[in-house]
């Protein structure tokens, strides 16, 4: 049996996948901050999601040690940051910006770039929509 892997051409694509499995998870799940990685093939085809942080109701601590991990294991070309604040407020805090920047950083360094980070609230933010990335 074969498995189809999805593309992630859009922010929104992401927003649909992420908020799918939020809502799998159930309600509770949305109280708290989910920080995931989305590793992609140079096709930005996705290879895997991964629950890289679960925080509090205001924020979670991500390390770029446990963002790359899985990206290097799995050979993957590009990466997608993702994670939902439970206030419903999609803008990026000060904090979202340093991670973004930090992340963006370390994947330049190593050969696998953040292609955006997306903020799933009531609606969604893209850092690179934005142009913050």
């Amino acid at each position: 049996m074969s498995e189809k892997k999805q593309n992630c051409t859009s922010p929104q694509d992401v927003a649909n996948i992420i908020n799918a499995i939020l809502d799998f998870e159930g309600e509770f799940s949305r109280t708290q901050e989910h920080f995931y990685v989305i590793g992609l093939n140079k096709k930005n085809v996705v290879q895997f999601i991964e629950l890289v942080s679960l925080g509090t109701v205001g924020e979670t601590i991500v390390h770029p040690r446990e963002v790359f991990k899985m990206l290097i294991i799995k050979s993957c070309s590009n990466f997608i940051a993702v994670h939902n604040h439970p206030s419903g407020d999609m803008f990026p805090s000060g904090e979202d910006i340093e991670v973004t920047k930090r992340l963006k950083e370390c994947g330049e360094l190593i050969g696998i770039p953040i292609i955006d980070h997306i903020i799933i609230g009531e609606n969604f933010f893209s850092f690179k929509e934005n142009n913050n990335l």
